[in-house]
């Protein structure tokens, strides 16, 4: 799909920065719109298209295409997107397999590149790259930030995710901050879809909860299953187990369930606010963080052609390290391996008529970095 997109510019877009002197940029935004995983990918376009819409900006070309969670794919059409599309940035990415299919090459190639979610840690250490900003998160971030807060209340958790780059550094981070014992350990298959037989290992396990990973479908799958099993060991996760895309799936069985992330629609700041706003206005939906992500992505590229040409790589690179823009998450700036240092909150999900939704419950780290940076050379 290719998009040419315009607007009048509206109240909303006086919160970001426009192009102080519009030239053609071309945007290449590789997302996942089709399969188990195309809420994900949904919500991460429709955000992005309608910040870039709210701007006013209408020399923003955006190359659209599904990589239907296929790496293989995805890698073809990014260079195709390089190569005969010639697109300035590209974006759009959410699964880690794919980023670490698409993103060093395209980087090499001195495209820059800016994740609205996957951030693998094999990018944030020593691979650093100036021209690879993520502006969602490093992979580990949410995950220690349950495990710190799930000290309290637990001693003997069972933690499971799926056998890929972000499972594993789900795990990695959750261990790195929970200072009980392990239960149990368990990676699945990506897209699976049958948990019987690591709920029965976790109903004999002795744990006193439940700690996954598994996002889109795959949780989905998990929570139904978990409830209509008996077992009541009480779960707990990152926010992307239990976003907005994939709580009216879960239903019910999501009330009460405690997760991590840096962005809630109950945030209390002017931007969040409108962005919410202007999502349920167009989509006639609640925005998940996948859309807030991406929302902020789309904001800070747009605040960067404000302050330079995106033919000037060097300055433009500047320009998005500045992060000089109103994120829906308060405060927000890169850390010297170009992840954010942000605050991660701990949420729980709860009813809002008959709305399933995330609200603020706790403040698990303030001003959070990686574990990484300090590997990175820039």
């Amino acid at each position: 799909m290719r998009t040419f997109l315009t607007s009048s510019v509206t109240a909303l877009a006086l919160m970001t920065a426009g192009a102080a002197q519009a030239e053609p940029v071309k945007i290449g935004v590789i997302t996942t719109l089709s399969g188990g995983g195309a809420s994900l990918g949904v919500d991460m376009r429709d955000a992005f298209t309608l910040a870039i819409k709210q701007s006013g900006n209408s020399e923003i070309e955006l190359v659209v295409e599904d990589d239907a969670q296929k790496p293989e794919l995805a890698v073809q059409i990014a260079e195709k997107m390089i190569q005969s599309d010639k697109v300035d940035l590209m974006t759009g990415i959410i699964w880690s397999n794919l980023a670490m299919a698409v993103i060093p090459n395209a980087i090499a190639q001195d495209i820059i590149y800016l994740s609205p979610n996957a951030g693998p840690s094999a990018l944030a250490g020593a691979n650093c790259n100036p021209n690879y900003f993520n502006v969602a998160y490093q992979n580990d971030n949410f995950h220690e930030a349950m495990g710190e807060y799930d000290n309290k209340d637990y001693k003997n958790t069972f933690i499971l995710a799926p056998n890929y780059p972000a499972g594993k550094d789900a795990l990695t981070g959750f261990k790195r901050y929970y200072k009980g014992a392990l239960a149990g350990e368990v990676y699945t298959q990506v897209g699976q879809t049958d948990y019987a037989a690591e709920i029965a290992e976790i109903r004999a396990s002795g744990a006193d909860s439940v700690y996954f990973f598994l996002p889109g479908g795959m949780g989905i799958a998990f929570m139904k299953q978990y409830a209509q099993s008996g077992v009541n060991i009480p779960v707990t996760g990152p926010g992307f187990s239990f976003s907005q895309d994939v709580l009216p799936a879960i239903g019910d069985a999501a009330l009460g369930v405690k997760n991590s992330g840096t962005w809630a629609k109950d945030l209390d700041n002017p931007a969040n606010k409108a962005f919410v706003e202007a999502f349920q206005k167009e989509y006639k939906r609640l925005p998940s963080i996948y859309a807030a992500q991406s929302w902020d992505t789309a904001n800070l590229i747009l605040s960067a052609l404000g302050k330079a040409s995106v033919k000037d790589k060097a300055a433009f690179r500047a320009a998005l390290k500045e992060a000089d823009f109103a994120s829906v998450r308060g405060k927000f700036k890169f850390n010297k391996n170009n992840h954010p240092i942000q605050d991660i909150y701990v949420t729980e999900v709860v009813k809002e008529g008959d709305v399933l939704t995330n609200k603020i419950i706790a403040t698990a780290f303030t001003d959070h970095g990686d574990a990484y940076a300090d590997k990175c050379a820039m």
